[in-house]
């Protein structure tokens, strides 16, 4: 075991551990060991990571031009591009995500900030056609304040950029809550907002486990939260918000529907398929996991992606051949075993997987189940991995049933080659993105966000700077006679 990696918090333009010294371990699934000694934040530290945000909206930040803030986003983007090896691999260290797909992920998320950069200066306000005499009437559009974002382990560079890029570009300062199953590279990241010329206090970026998020979303000066994560979590959230009032924004779990018709281009499906479900070990909000297959090509399209699982090369996530690596956490593991075997005791056939392999640790085999009925639990259950849940559908009203029969809502696969099919089902999906003939693809020029029990409020793309502003309504009298009667609304 090498030396153990101490990290610190950001707070106020400097870094420090937790007021108290409290600190909790980072172990690798990649290695099995503890490789990071990591802050655990205590009341007092998120209390002034938080009022050192708010002090720098009244400071230099709050007297920046847009242009001056899109700056230090592209200065940030830059930083993040070169930097992209080393945070990607910090990233695979803690989480087991596979090198290459952390590295590029790091490097393309820096598009993100560009894009933000870009759209600082562009966040306009309007001028209304008043139905008043003498009277100009405008809008401006105000940062909302102090924002409390809160993202999780799995592709944390990527829900903090669709949190920092828009909240920033828009004016807001932010308190950033890193994920305690893997700090280390959110943490690493505050080394390139501090290098990007940020003043001290528009960012900062705190660790801990679930009080210190209850402490930050209740915070009487916390004026937004932006939460990724489980709906458990995300119900405490909304509570905690009564606190303050704070607007919310959840970007929660998924059970995507990916319907193949018997038209599909089938060796497409089965490559957009094993992209949704295998790809970041199935770890990914959007996972494709619930397979929709028309019947009349069912046999053979399970042929062709069975064939397919069995190949996907398994280990260190390092390793440049390995296309599958370990999950996160043993708590994952173990969820998948039982719901594997709840699924198979309630009539489902594993086609392939349903185990661990061979070299210890977290991994697990990539699996697919072929389920009778849609009411099994495993069918609507959120497990985090690479499990496929496969369901027979005989026609297009079926397939949009079974795809709409989920308390989810996030995202959506649809293969077919009939356009008008493909423009049908896409509308009658009751998600919030769906992909045809495609899958996993993300931009910063896109909006994502999902609906039900997916979550509410959207990010990425323009519209999320309006979603970090509010409107200011100015009312000028431009009259030169006095205010008449000064007890009749005008």
């Amino acid at each position: 075991m090498g030396e153990i990696k101490r990290c610190r918090m950001l707070i106020d333009g400097e870094w420090v551990g937790a007021s108290d010294g409290g600190v909790f371990a980072s172990v690798s699934p990649v290695t099995g060991q503890v490789w990071a000694e990591v802050p655990e934040a205590t009341a007092a530290d998120v209390d002034r990571a938080v009022r050192a945000a708010d002090r720098a909206l009244a400071g230099p930040w709050g007297a920046m031009t847009p242009s001056a803030r899109g700056k230090c986003l592209r200065k940030l983007g830059d930083l993040l591009a070169e930097a992209s090896e080393e945070l990607g691999r910090a990233e695979t260290l803690d989480t087991g995500k596979m090198l290459k797909e952390t590295r590029w992920q790091a490097k393309y998320i820096a598009e993100f900030f560009h894009f933000y950069a870009g759209a600082a200066d562009k966040i306009a306000g309007e001028v209304l056609p008043i139905d008043k005499p003498d009277m100009l009437v405008f809008t401006n559009r105000e940062p909302l304040g102090v924002v409390a974002a809160v993202v999780p382990w799995n592709s944390q560079l990527f829900l903090s950029a669709v949190k920092l890029g828009p909240a920033l570009a828009a004016g807001n300062t932010v308190v950033l809550k890193v994920s305690e199953h893997a700090s280390v590279p959110m943490l690493e990241f505050g080394r390139l907002i501090e290098a990007a010329g940020f003043p001290a206090g528009v960012v900062n970026i705190i660790s801990g486990h679930g009080e210190v998020g209850r402490v930050l979303t209740s915070h009487p000066l916390v004026a937004r939260v932006s939460f990724t994560g489980g709906p458990q979590t995300a119900r405490h959230v909304v509570r905690n918000s009564a606190e303050n009032f704070a607007e919310v924004s959840l970007e929660l779990g998924g059970k995507s529907p990916f319907v193949v018709f018997e038209d599909a281009d089938l060796e497409s499906a089965v490559n957009g398929c094993m992209a949704g479900i295998f790809g970041a070990t199935g770890q990914s909000c959007v996972a494709g996991s619930r397979l929709i297959v028309q019947g009349s090509i069912a046999e053979e399209f399970l042929a062709r992606l069975v064939a397919a699982a069995k190949e996907i090369r398994i280990g260190d996530p390092l390793a440049e051949e390995t296309q599958m690596g370990p999950l996160c956490t043993d708590a994952q593991v173990r969820l998948i075993e039982a719901q594997v075997a709840q699924a198979v005791t309630e009539g489902a056939k594993v086609l392939t997987g349903g185990k661990q392999p061979a070299l210890g640790g977290t991994y697990y085999e990539p699996t697919i189940i072929d389920c009778p009925s849609p009411d099994l639990t495993i069918v609507d259950t959120e497990l985090f991995g690479p499990v496929l849940s496969v369901l027979r559908f005989r026609d297009e009203a079926e397939a949009v049933a079974l795809a709409n029969r989920s308390q989810h809502g996030l995202a959506a696969g649809v293969f077919t080659r009939d356009g008008a099919r493909a423009m049908r089902v896409a509308k009658a999906i009751r998600a919030g993105i769906v992909w045809v003939n495609t899958y996993r693809v993300v931009s910063p020029i896109a909006a994502f966000g999902g609906v039900k029990g997916s979550g509410y409020g959207r990010e990425s793309g323009f519209q999320a700077l309006y979603d970090y502003t509010r409107p200011k309504t100015i009312w000028v009298n431009t009259s030169s006679e006095p205010i008449a009667n000064p007890f009749v609304m005008r």
